[in-house]
């Protein structure tokens, strides 16, 4: 029999999440069922967006979240034993899948990079961001892109693909360490909106004529802010907001109706799961394609051993982490 740990939610966040809010449990495993197959976990990831669905979840119930894993028992031809996979199954060792939600890293992967890109610059989060940046800002060569959590897995990727694309990219991060990273990949202007006296005369000082796309990962103060320093006819793609989500009070208001009617700009919220079949699998090559031939850089936060998840998904919502954070098995 094969035993499984399993980190669950012990009870409901209050705030930023503390250690006590989770607990590790061990599970056996039942044998394997025709069609079925045995994943063992080797990297995973912590995202913002754990901190909103874990409403959904009941106390006791096992964290969310993809991971790279690989199959070391298979009853099905579909993934043989030893096919490398990205997996939904949560904060977990090892689990049973029958596949249907199984994908298997993209054919060709070289050997030179890591299999956690998987969960990274060549998966959710860059898929987040050329999606985002491309189809619901629509951007174009010679525009000035804002984007706010800029050294994050999501926004070093769109920065970097708006420079790809001919755009003047300003980006925001919390740290001159993170500040320093988006300069030396290419952002044009790099602000930490932590020291700054006046965030709108940094936004304006950047930008003097405005902004033509924002890509907002923050929400709150930060985006009312942000909003007022865009173009008329102005784009913003709403990908989170992680400013708030550990707010226990009321949330802030939002950005001024008067500016977004009289600007006539355009925002949407989006999930990266609205696109799938071929059009995410080009995606999905594309960005392994820049990342190979050096025009996207990527840098992982990573966190060594299971038993270290709940440090590392706090450490991402208090902003510790440089690029994706990654937990190693």
């Amino acid at each position: 029999m094969v035993h499984a740990k399993r980190w669950t939610l012990k009870k409901h966040f209050v705030g930023l999440p503390t250690n006590s809010d989770f607990e590790l449990k061990k599970v056996e495993l039942p044998p394997l069922k025709d069609g079925e197959v045995l994943l063992e976990a080797l990297y995973f990831t912590v995202d913002p967006y754990m901190r909103i669905m874990s409403k959904s979840l009941k106390e006791g119930d096992m964290m969310m979240g993809e991971q790279v894993a690989r199959v070391v028992e298979s009853k099905t031809s579909a993934f043989p034993t030893g096919t490398i996979v990205v997996a939904p199954s949560g904060w977990t060792t090892h689990s049973i899948s029958d596949g249907e939600k199984l994908e298997k890293v993209l054919a060709g992967w070289p050997d030179t990079l890591p299999l956690s890109l998987a969960l990274g610059t060549v998966g959710m989060p860059g898929l987040t961001a050329y999606f985002g940046l491309l189809d619901i800002c629509g951007v174009k060569g010679g525009e000035t892109v804002l984007v706010s959590a800029a050294a994050g897995a999501v926004g070093c990727v769109v920065g970097q693909i708006a420079k790809l694309k001919g755009c003047k990219v300003v980006g925001t991060a919390g740290s001159d360490e993170k500040v320093a990273w988006l300069k030396k990949h290419g952002f044009d202007v790099a602000i930490n909106y932590k020291t700054v006296k006046s965030l709108e005369e940094a936004l304006k000082v950047a930008a003097p004529e405005g902004y033509d796309c924002y890509f907002d990962n923050v929400g709150g103060e930060f985006s009312n802010v942000a909003i007022t320093q865009m173009k008329k006819f102005g784009r913003i793609a709403i990908c989170g907001a992680i400013s708030v989500y550990n707010r226990t009070g009321p949330l802030p208001p939002g950005p001024s109706p008067e500016v977004i009617i009289f600007k006539e700009l355009h925002l949407e919220g989006f999930v990266v799961h609205r696109w799938q079949g071929e059009v995410r699998q080009k995606a999905l090559r594309d960005l392994l394609k820049w990342v190979l031939e050096g025009k996207i850089q990527y840098h992982e936060h990573v966190t060594e051993g299971f038993e270290n998840m709940p440090a590392a998904f706090i450490g991402l919502l208090k902003g510790e982490n440089l690029g994706k954070a990654i937990v190693k098995a």
